[in-house]
C-alpha cells in the first residue's frame, strides 16, 4: 500500500512539472515572435514648390512659375523621414549660374515636415529665367525652375 501514494504524488509531481514546462515554452516562443519596433525612415525630400504666397504650415498656397519682378518668391522644402541634423541648403541661380541667394537651414525632422525659404529683392528682379537647387547635406535633393517677366 505504500508504493500507490508515493505512485499518486509522482503522477501529481511530473504533471506539474509538465505543465510548468509548458508554459514556460509557451511563453518563451511568445516573445522570440513579437515584431521588433519599426524603425524611421530615412531622410529624403519628397518635393519642392516655389510660389508668391506662403501659408502658416510654410506651404506654399500659390503655386507659380512666373513672377513679377516686386515678387517675394517662395520655396516650400516637403520632406519625410527621421535625422538627428540635415543641413537643408536652397541655391538661387539667374541665367548662366550666377548665384542670387544661398541660404541653409538646419533641421531635425522626425517625420514629414516643410521647411521654408524665400528671395526678395525691393528694387526688382531682372527678368530672366532662374534656377532653385535644394540639398540635403551636400548632395542634390530636388529643386524648380522659374522665370521673371515684367
Amino acid at each position: 500500500m505504500v508504493p500507490q501514494p508515493l505512485r499518486i504524488r509522482s503522477t501529481s509531481c511530473l504533471t506539474v512539472i509538465a505543465i510548468g514546462a509548458a508554459l514556460i515554452h509557451l511563453s518563451a516562443c511568445t516573445r522570440s515572435e513579437e515584431a521588433p519596433a519599426p524603425q524611421a525612415a530615412a531622410f529624403r525630400v519628397t518635393r519642392v514648390d516655389v510660389g508668391k504666397a506662403i501659408g502658416a504650415d510654410k506651404k506654399v498656397t500659390a503655386p507659380s512659375d512666373a513672377f513679377k519682378p516686386n515678387d517675394t518668391i517662395y520655396a516650400s522644402v516637403s520632406s519625410e523621414g527621421a535625422a538627428p541634423n540635415v543641413a537643408l541648403s536652397a541655391r538661387w541661380t539667374f541665367e548662366d549660374g550666377q548665384l542670387v541667394n544661398e541660404a541653409t537651414q538646419n533641421i531635425a525632422p522626425s517625420g514629414p515636415a516643410v521647411t521654408e525659404f524665400h528671395i526678395s529683392k525691393p528694387d526688382g528682379w531682372p527678368a530672366g529665367k532662374y534656377k532653385l537647387e535644394v540639398s540635403a547635406n551636400g548632395k542634390p535633393a530636388g529643386g524648380a525652375q522659374f522665370t521673371v517677366a515684367d
